[in-house]
């Protein structure tokens, strides 16, 4: 008796958005459904998408939006090197803000005491992160880390620290100072990309649990650590991002680990199957699950976030 109650769950928990539950949103993806990586904005209740990056020749990824929802920023190979940009909401007025042979990626826009900023990871034979203006003046290098993300209230950076046996979430205040672990348990697989809630009291990564990855939830001084997604079966959950309204986190969903192993990085990049890595969405308690049906197929295989305009 217990096996088709389990295939009804199972079945429910695929079951596609109703009409209607996330209108008024619109989500920053990547894209590979031109041929290459695009950075498109999409209503995520009626499918609407626009192309913002429109750049066939280079590979466009990791968009976050500014506090107003007004521009947006990425990272781009367009020359040569990966660098971070910003460009107008609708794609116009595009201008580069670092000129680094680094690898930029990540990028996270928000207002903190120092005005606003950009942080965003740089990655040139270690992890390092970095906080720069918008205009690109006044780079500042902020260590050790990877994907640094500033709070909405601009006051903490939570980030991807390291641990012996591997890495998790940490936080240190937005200029750099004070760096602490919050999860003291090392997660072997990568991919934490921590995130806040829209209060800045809360974070939600990726840990690892049995192969795979799942969402957790914790409160940013360690407290009421709790899985939030329990897929199971090596599934992997990542990277994550809460509404503005508090209502839903988005992530990443897919079926392995493929940056775990390079050859099936090679196979996955250059066969970009059309459903590997669709985006879901959750309810902070953990209900309904979601796959959002409008970016269930072409959505790049990058670790790019669903990122959520803000209201």
């Amino acid at each position: 008796m217990k096996t088709p109650c389990l295939l009804l769950s199972l079945t429910l928990l695929s079951l596609p958005l109703q009409a209607g539950e996330l209108a008024g949103h619109k989500l920053l993806i990547t894209s590979v459904r031109t041929g290459d990586t695009e950075i498109f904005v999409v209503d995520p209740d009626s499918g609407d998408a626009q192309n913002v990056s429109r750049s066939p020749t280079s590979e466009d990824r990791y968009p976050c939006w500014s506090p107003d929802g007004r521009h947006i920023a990425f990272t781009s190979d367009r020359n040569h090197s990966t660098n971070l940009y910003v460009m107008d909401a609708d794609g116009a007025n595009v201008r580069q803000v670092t000129h680094s042979t680094a690898v930029c990626y990540m990028p996270s826009w928000q207002h903190t005491a120092q005005g606003e900023r950009i942080v965003f990871g740089m990655h040139s034979g270690k992890p390092e992160m970095a906080s720069v203006n918008p205009d690109g003046t006044d780079l500042v290098m902020l260590g050790e880390g990877h994907d640094p993300t500033l709070a909405p209230d601009g006051k903490l950076i939570t980030y991807t620290g390291h641990l012996p046996g591997g890495v998790s979430v940490f936080v240190m205040n937005s200029d750099g100072t004070n760096k602490r672990n919050v999860v003291p348990d090392a997660n072997p697989f990568g991919a934490v990309f921590p995130n806040w809630s829209p209060d800045s009291r809360q974070i939600v990564f990726s840990k690892n649990a049995g192969d795979g990855l799942e969402l957790y939830l914790v409160n940013v001084d360690g407290t009421n650590l709790r899985a939030l997604t329990t897929f199971g079966g090596g599934k992997v959950c990542t990277p994550s991002a809460w509404s503005p309204d508090g209502q839903w986190i988005s992530f990443r969903y897919t079926d392995e680990r493929y940056w775990s192993n390079q050859e099936r990085v090679n196979k996955v990049y250059t066969q970009k199957p059309a459903d590997k890595r669709p985006v879901w969405v959750i309810r902070p308690d953990g209900r309904d699950a979601h796959v959002i049906e409008c970016l269930r197929f072409q959505c790049a295989m990058d670790g790019s976030r669903a990122s959520w305009k803000p209201k």
